[in-house]
């Protein structure tokens, strides 16, 4: 177990640039399963996550090789198991991801429920009713769901909700199922339209990418291919509010502008003000952060929804730099009834925070953090932990650090690169 301990109240300067995008790398981990051939991926990031998948992918006969830093060769050729370790899938939510891709490949998947973030219910139901569709049948026995298929058929699909994981389980089985499928209400964030753009490479045939309608003509076999994993834009949401609220002057480098666009939209709401120069993005020093009313001095609200929405991973982001914009907003997250729960956290460290119920806060803003003892609950509520650490008078120690290295590559050190000071320690 290790520990961070924060110096606050220290100023970034210089150029950083995101990792690779977990929620992309994941499932592109996954559906290499479909294929006997290597498949190389580029700009993955090395985070717990990610060594989990291909421990499990392992664990199963399949073989992996870091070429270079954040470059993975996967072959698959010698899987020849369906049963996945218990132990290993408890680790991460998504090995959820290994159901359409062992249904694909083998037709059969024995999966131990998955672990992860505990931020509220995270129903699978919408996965079954995709796998289903495309003529798995699933049982629940001894601790494990069993998916089996005789043969998986194209089908129409309609998404009761738009979930990122079920709509990627759903696209990764049927890219190998007999006919074609319609799936409607699809989950079209940056990472979905990542993992189609690698199972294209792969073979699939795969229509509306982007959109919420995905047309999948199935083909009957799928080769190696090289693909690169898009930079992670939850991370760049991360370190442009930590650079806002410690006044620092940063530029974030190698973004997707497409991606920030709503984003960039309620930290302007927050006071935060950033600029597009090419594809990095630069935000500036010493900003006076106000949070801008809505119409007729209607206090200012930020929700969150499926993308193209404000994305739900960034909500404990937008919290913590909202207690350093003067003024007031509500904030109202729909997905997740557990989310809210870390302003505990902020409050100890002297933040103005309403908890009004499981989905919504009030934060007045503008008030001073004060150093505290925290820990970690997952990680996007680590991250934004971190940052309240990191603008915060006086030194902080964050345990648990392990749930921000899921999500976020060697932290500490990009941000000592670039001036903080945060010491990982072993907790004894």
């Amino acid at each position: 177990m290790e520990k961070f301990v924060i110096e606050g109240g220290l100023k970034l300067s210089g150029s950083v640039r995101p990792g690779g995008s977990k929620n992309e790398a994941l499932p592109c981990l996954a559906a290499t399963l479909l294929t006997d051939e290597p498949v190389i991926l580029r700009n993955v990031p090395r985070i717990r996550d990610v060594e989990v998948m291909l421990e499990v992918m392992a664990d199963l006969g399949g073989e992996h090789e870091w070429i270079e830093e954040n470059v993975v060769r996967v072959v698959n050729k010698n899987v020849d198991r369906t049963t996945l370790n218990q132990e290993m899938c408890r680790k991460v939510r998504a090995s959820i991801l290994f159901a359409g891709s062992m249904l694909g490949r083998s037709q059969r998947c024995e999966l131990p429920p998955p672990g992860g973030d505990v931020i509220g219910r995270r129903r699978l139901d919408t996965h079954f009713l995709a796998l289903r569709a495309l003529g798995a049948t699933i049982t629940f026995e001894e601790g494990r769901f069993i998916f089996e298929a005789e043969k998986l058929h194209g089908a129409e699909i309609f998404m009761d909700e738009a979930s990122v994981t079920a709509t990627e389980n759903a696209i990764t089985a049927a890219a190998l199922a007999q006919g074609t499928t319609v799936i409607r209400n699809a989950a079209c964030e940056p990472h979905v339209q990542g993992l189609c753009r690698m199972l294209v490479a792969m073979g699939a045939r795969i229509q509306g990418i982007g959109t919420n309608i995905l047309t999948i003509e199935g083909t009957k076999g799928m080769w190696g291919c090289e693909h690169t994993i898009g930079p992670d834009y939850l991370e760049v949401g991360s370190l442009a509010g930590l650079a806002a609220v410690t006044g620092s002057e940063l530029t974030i480098e190698g973004v997707v502008p497409d991606d920030l666009r709503m984003i960039r939209l309620v930290f302007e709401k927050l006071g935060v003000k950033t600029e597009l120069r090419g594809e990095d993005l630069f935000v500036p020093g010493d900003q006076d952060l106000v949070i801008r009313d809505d119409m007729n001095n209607a206090m200012a609200k930020v929700d969150d929804a499926p993308w193209p929405a404000f994305p739900t991973d960034l909500m404990s982001i937008a919290i913590t730099v909202a207690t350093q914009s003067k003024g007031t907003v509500l904030f109202f997250e729909k997905m997740f009834e557990g989310r809210m729960f870390f302003v505990d956290s902020l409050i100890a460290m002297g933040a103005k925070i309403v908890f009004c119920d499981p989905h919504r806060v009030v934060v007045v803003g503008g008030g001073e953090l004060i150093g505290s003892t925290l820990e970690s609950p997952d990680v996007r509520a680590g991250m934004a932990l971190l940052i309240a650490a990191m603008c915060a008078r006086g030194t902080s120690t964050i345990y648990n650090v392990r749930q921000i290295d899921r999500g976020y590559e060697r932290i500490d050190e990009k941000l000592n690169a670039l001036g903080a000071n945060i010491k990982r320690l072993t907790v004894e």
